[in-house]
């Protein structure tokens, strides 16, 4: 990315914030964002016992975004994992996420990568929410926002950075991949049935499928069988260009599973998929040194 297109990315200032009307987030979600759904019965709610666990503030583009982590109470310092949203924020779904991670001996950080452009717990409707949110956060700001919890995990004594990964759900699925492209020390990555292709501006001017073999870190994909947005062939063809540059990535599809599979808080959730592909991914981690 040339410098000029970096500045064009860069994280407005608190007197911006304030003099373009944005809502600036100073707390991660309370609950579950409106604007998924009704909850599922099956929903999981992962203790915080024998955890450290919470919300931080980390320091990025001069401003404070809102963070959630979890990391074993005692011991350390622990491989970091970096969880990436899914399109509802920082709700409770990807704090317990955080948690079950905290549980398998990870430091694990969940950055509220909406906190410039809007608060997702304030919508009830979901495509309020793209257009009026997610469609403004730029691929260079969530950059910048997860070298930034890196930055803050290695202070703090608690993360072993050195062995770090990334995990993220639909929206954020495609971040990881970007990340992974973007930030060659990650040991590992999983994504969760992310976007592989799709409409592109300023804000966001690549896809995964552009630069699939320029990516050098291994990423372990979980994409569902019955998802429309995600077609079988769109993985297929991201496996195969894997392959051809001689990548140690694996994309797995569950064949009925659909979007949103792992989401144990929504009538989308496939239990065992679900519990097959995280525990294929945190294998991946360890495969890989994290």
């Amino acid at each position: 990315m040339d410098d000029a297109h970096s500045k064009s990315l860069s994280a407005p200032t608190p007197l911006d914030l304030n003099r373009r009307g944005f809502v600036f987030m100073t707390s991660c979600v309370a609950g579950f964002t409106m604007a998924s759904g009704p909850l599922n019965a099956q929903t999981i709610t992962t203790s915080a016992d024998g955890l450290t666990a919470g919300e931080v503030k980390v320091s990025s583009g001069g401003v404070e975004i809102p963070a959630y982590r979890a990391f074993p109470a005692t011991g350390g310092p622990f491989p970091t994992v970096l969880v990436i949203q899914e399109v509802f924020g920082v709700h409770e779904y990807i704090k317990d996420v955080c948690r079950r991670l905290a549980k398998a001996g990870y430091y694990a950080i969940a950055p509220e990568l909406y906190a410039r452009q809007g608060n997702p717990g304030a919508y009830t409707d979901i495509s309020k929410l793209l257009s009026e949110v997610v469609a403004k956060v730029p691929d260079g700001q969530v950059k910048g926002d997860l070298d930034a919890c890196v930055t803050f995990a290695k202070a703090s004594g608690k993360a072993d950075t050195a062995r770090l990964a990334v995990i993220g759900f639909c929206w954020g699925g495609r971040q990881v991949w970007l990340y992974a492209k973007n930030n060659p020390s990650l040991k590992a990555a999983a994504a969760f049935y992310g976007p592989l292709s799709g409409p592109k501006d300023d804000l966001h001017p690549q896809n995964p499928l552009d630069f699939a073999k320029d990516v050098k870190v291994p990423v372990i994909g979980a994409y569902g069988g019955k998802d429309p947005g995600i077609p079988v062939d769109q993985v297929e063809k991201m496996q195969a260009e894997l392959k051809a540059a001689g990548s140690k990535s694996e994309l797995h599809v569950y064949a009925d599973a659909p979007h949103g599979f792992h989401a144990d808080y929504r009538p989308s959730y496939r239990k065992a998929d679900a519990e097959l592909a995280f525990k294929r991914a945190l294998d991946f981690f360890k495969a890989h040194g994290v």
